[in-house]
């Protein structure tokens, strides 16, 4: 066992490392390759909060966005342009790791236009332009998990494009999810096309559960309810962990394995804590199981790094705790599903606001470099 590297521990414990961020800044600097050589990070994920806050706030694009105003660019192409330019960048950096990978590390997600949300059609036609332009094998299009996003999950797996769904809050939502997976796979097969290299990870959300069960429990002030807070989101994670546990040891994944099917991992993502009374490696400290990824901000990683305390798997003995977490908040007064259905819904606005912000920034360089 690594000692004095709590990375190197998670790592060992079967937890890949991934950095929930990317911008041109990272891959010129040389921060990405250092995070790869120096804090065991194996993986990358965007979304469109991220990079309309890594375009808006660099002046690394501004020579292409220039180029793209003298050929008469409108917004959504420069965008499209200056996105997949850094993901297949990235790409090419990870390929080391993923050559060295048997279960989708090395990878780098790129996610639909989240405006396309509740547009089955609209998704499958983008994630397969998107695989096109990247034109790497190691990459994940990201498909959020709304009920329009369950049937383009299956297609797209079936096209042979490997998949990062996102935006899962619920468990039933996310045994959807791994039904889609498996039905893209079987799809695939009975058409006599081959699995080899497709993979896709489950991206369930943590922190954000707390946030709004928290804000719920507090409404409702009694000592029992007070006392639940910050302890929602572990418990919905680890209950997520046992979904997945027993859907891989169905016989109808079995089958699929013996196909050479990969895993469809459960990720971990929003693992920065958003109350600051929690500790700042809550969401990575518990959630430590086998087969599972934990992708984090940078800040996030640095805090595991010099104080994670990572001492083996913490998910499956304290799933029966989980459920009794879960189930004495809702007698709290908490309506779960509700939870779920606003935090989807919320997911969903805020990545189309900053994709709506980041168009309309776009728009005013190339007005004002023409």
């Amino acid at each position: 066992m690594t000692t004095n590297d709590p990375l190197g521990r998670l790592s060992e414990e079967g937890v890949a490392v991934w950095l929930d961020d990317l911008s041109r800044d990272r891959l010129t600097t040389g921060n990405l390759q250092t995070l790869v050589d120096e804090k065991h990070v194996v993986g990358v994920t965007t979304n469109p909060s991220i990079f309309q806050a890594a375009i808006t706030k660099s002046s690394l694009y501004d020579d292409d966005l220039r180029r793209h105003a003298g050929l008469g660019s409108d917004a959504d192409a420069a965008v499209r342009d200056l996105t997949t330019d850094d993901v297949r960048a990235a790409a090419d950096l990870f390929t080391p790791v993923a050559e060295r990978s048997s279960n989708g590390d090395g990878r780098v997600s790129i996610e639909v236009d989240p405006r396309l949300a509740h547009d089955t059609e609209g998704t499958i036609a983008q994630a397969r332009e998107l695989w096109s332009e990247v034109d790497r094998p190691n990459v994940y299009v990201k498909i959020p998990a709304t009920k329009a996003g369950l049937p383009a999950i299956t297609a797209t797996i079936a096209a042979g494009i490997s998949v990062n769904v996102t935006l899962i809050f619920s468990i039933d939502r996310y045994r959807e999810v791994m039904d889609a997976y498996q039905a893209g796979l079987e799809q695939r097969l009975a058409a006599g096309e081959s699995i080899d290299g497709i993979a896709s990870v489950a991206s369930f959300f943590v922190s954000r559960v707390d946030s709004e069960i928290d804000k719920r429990l507090e409404a409702v002030g009694t000592d029992e309810a007070l006392a639940l807070r910050g302890k929602s989101a572990v418990a919905n994670a680890r209950l997520a962990y046992a979904a997945y546990l027993e859907v891989v040891g169905q016989e109808r994944w079995q089958r699929l394995e013996q196909a050479g099917a990969q895993r469809q991992r459960p990720l971990w993502a929003s693992t920065s804590t958003k109350n600051p009374d929690y500790p700042d490696t809550l969401y990575v400290d518990d959630l430590v199981a086998p087969e599972t990824v934990n992708t984090m901000p940078e800040a996030t990683i640095e805090a595991v790094a010099d104080h994670g305390s990572i001492a083996g798997d913490t998910v499956t003995p304290n799933i029966d705790n989980a459920r009794e977490t879960l189930a004495a908040v809702s007698a709290a007064g908490v309506d779960l599903d509700d939870v779920s259905a606003v935090l989807e819904r919320e997911g969903v606005e805020k990545f189309e606001t900053s994709w709506n912000d980041l168009l309309e920034s776009v728009n005013a360089k190339l007005e004002a470099a023409k």
